[in-house]
């Protein structure tokens, strides 16, 4: 079994009927899927990749041979025991905003990504443009719900994220299993080593490395909105013992002042009652409650902002 492939070009041509059946099988059934021929230029990812693995060698590799992670691990391997460590993720990473200091030390690091930031804020912004189109809803009406309006008030992060090779993957996860609280995230992943797993029909199953595509997958905000039409998916990144594997994800989050809750539509075409929808929410509020529950199952995380 193997996460959708979608052929993003192809929404422009004779068959975007199908192309949209695909992109909502995607989001229905999966919350994960990758897109090929996107937009984005092969030219402007390959320097994505180079900047990012420089980076990593030249301000992070060192650091992280000293980190908690590190130190953790090596304790643990010393008892031989079949303890694991559970509240460490063999991960460094830093986070990228418009307003937040950058590294300045790899040369074409902050060039290179501020212009794939904006190539993918767009292909986000097109990808909620079909979410709408195929949810029966008016075009603009998600980001405009993330946006907290018409403005711009919407989170736009990129994570990057390295994951070196673990002398011990069996007693650590890369990064613990958990789904994403925000909207719609956009994921560059390593095309050579693996690790990433999505959780479907109770079966973990790898999210397949295919060179310069981006992997698409929907947040707790998305599904909420949808009136759980769309579910946020569970996914988790593996340690492994050889390779240094690069992971760059973007997350078009809401405001933290937005007002979160399934669209009127979607609530009337079920004929539900209100009691049974989603709950109406302030994204920050959701935020406070998944900073404490980010690894715990997420329906609590539902209860707990309602009752907010």
């Amino acid at each position: 079994m193997a996460i959708p492939v979608i052929d993003f070009s192809k929404l422009n041509g004779e068959e975007r009927a199908k192309t949209m059946a695909q992109i909502a099988n995607g989001c229905e059934e999966w919350g994960f899927f990758q897109l090929i021929n996107h937009g984005i230029p092969e030219e402007l990812l390959e320097r994505v990749k180079k900047v990012a693995s420089e980076f990593y060698k030249l301000e992070r590799e060192e650091n992280f041979k000293k980190s908690t992670s590190v130190k953790l691990l090596s304790d643990l391997a010393e008892k031989k025991d079949s303890e694991k460590q559970e509240y460490v993720d063999w991960e460094d990473v830093i986070t990228l905003l418009d307003d937040n200091e950058w590294p300045e030390k790899t040369p074409g690091f902050r060039e290179t990504m501020a212009e794939y930031r904006c190539e993918l804020k767009k292909l986000a912004e097109r990808m909620m443009e079909v979410m709408d189109e195929n949810l029966e809803l008016p075009k603009g009406y998600i980001k405009k719900a993330l946006n907290g309006g018409d403005g711009e008030g919407a989170f736009f992060g990129t994570k990057v994220s390295h994951y070196p090779p673990c002398p011990h993957p069996e007693l650590v996860k890369g990064l613990r299993a958990h789904t994403d609280a925000g909207g719609v995230i956009l994921l560059f992943q390593d095309d050579k080593v693996g690790g990433l797993q999505m959780l479907k029909d109770g079966k973990w199953i790898d999210v397949q490395p295919l060179p310069n595509a981006i992997v698409i997958n929907t947040g707790d905000q998305i599904e909420v909105l949808s009136n759980g039409r769309y579910k946020s998916c569970w996914h988790r990144v593996l340690a492994t013992p050889d390779g240094n594997r690069r992971s760059i994800a973007s997350f078009y989050n809401p405001s933290f002042k937005a007002t979160i809750c399934p669209a009127p539509q979607l609530v009337e075409k079920q004929d539900q009652q209100v009691d049974d929808t989603y709950p109406k929410f302030v994204f920050g509020d959701y935020m406070s409650v998944y900073a404490e529950q980010k690894f715990l199952p997420k329906e609590p995380r539902f209860r707990a902002v309602r009752a907010m």
